[in-house]
């Protein structure tokens, strides 16, 4: 396939793109990335693995280009990564998320159209679930979406927009993935996460334990959970990065689909800071400050659907793991 990747200098488009050349040696790849976020070392360790990887430093807001190049290289699916992803900055400048991430996917959805490219992988996220109920933890992918944030809710307009754009296209097929909290860095360390000014709360407590910080916080440590502070489910990069390969393969002969990417359970925030601890051997100082709007107190899913439909199976399923490799990564940057 010849497949374009959008924002694949990033943390998780990169390890995409990774996994592509390594398990799929066929594909040609090509990125298109501006390089806000990601980074050009990153496209270098990943054009080291394969001379079928090509960069274009575009920004998805250049449409007229964008149509040139996707009217030129005739690909057979696109995978979508390119957006704002930080739910505290979206509160502060919800404008800069619903430009970049609703309307620049528009525009994209909009030429895959014009120019027949009727595979889409898109890169969404479980904020569009909200605050959800108790009884409704695990979530499904049929569990209400009510976004508290603009990012979820930059999101989940593109959502809905692939869904009516498939029922008008009816050659255009979609794999929604609902990402749960992406953590750590390829098991061979060449790729990691590599975001200026981090908010990943494992990357964070890897920079601390690693002395590039003096210290960190905990944002609210009075919620209703078992030691007050929030649970969210942590995925390994790689395991996440094989969904997406996964995805190709299923659209060659199912329907559009919606999956959740998690491992189905949640750890504090304070056991990830007490596991990164045990693995650094260094207990850094940590501090609680206020609660930050627009942070869910438990977020899990319920990955019963993506298991059982797409074969996925986790290999790294494991929160030692995912902070070693972090720790690993950030010790090597």
């Amino acid at each position: 396939m010849n497949i374009l990747v959008t924002g694949g200098a990033g943390y998780i488009g990169s390890h995409v793109v990774k996994e592509l050349i390594e398990k799929e040696k066929n594909h040609t790849i090509t990125i298109i990335d501006n390089l806000s976020t990601g980074e050009a070392k990153t496209i270098q360790a990943l054009q080291k693995l394969s001379d079928n990887v090509k960069f274009v430093n575009k920004n998805l807001s250049d449409w007229t280009q964008i149509d040139e190049i996707l009217k030129e290289n005739n690909f057979d699916a696109i995978i979508h990564f390119a957006a704002s992803l930080v739910v505290p900055e979206s509160l502060d400048n919800p404008m800069k998320y619903y430009l970049n991430n609703t309307v620049n996917s528009i525009n994209l959805i909009s030429l895959c159209n014009k120019h027949n490219i009727n595979k889409f992988i898109f890169s969404s996220t479980a904020a569009v679930y909200g605050e959800p109920n108790a009884c409704d933890i695990p979530v499904k992918e049929t569990t209400t979406t009510s976004p508290i944030n603009p990012y979820g809710q930059s999101k989940l307009f593109v959502e809905k927009i692939l869904i009516d754009n498939a029922q008008s296209n009816k050659n255009f097929k979609y794999v929604i993935l609902r990402y749960f909290n992406v953590a750590g860095a390829s098991m061979d360390g060449i790729i990691g996460q590599n975001t200026k000014n981090a908010t990943h709360l494992i990357k964070v407590a890897a920079q601390t334990a690693l002395k590039k910080r003096d210290k960190m916080y905990i944002f609210g440590d009075t919620y209703d959970t078992k030691d007050g502070t929030c649970i969210r489910d942590y995925i390994h990069i790689e395991d996440l990065s094989n969904a997406h390969i996964l995805s190709l393969k299923y659209l060659k002969n199912n329907p559009s689909d919606i999956f959740n990417v998690g491992y189905g359970k949640g750890f504090s925030v304070k056991e990830v800071i007490q596991t990164m601890k045990d693995i650094s051997k260094n207990d850094f100082t940590v501090e609680v400050e206020n609660k930050r709007e627009g942070d869910p107190e438990i977020l899990i899913s319920n990955n019963e659907k993506i298991t059982t439909l797409l074969k996925w199976k986790p290999k790294y399923d494991d929160l030692k793991i995912i902070c070693e490799t972090s720790l690993k990564w950030e010790s090597k940057i």
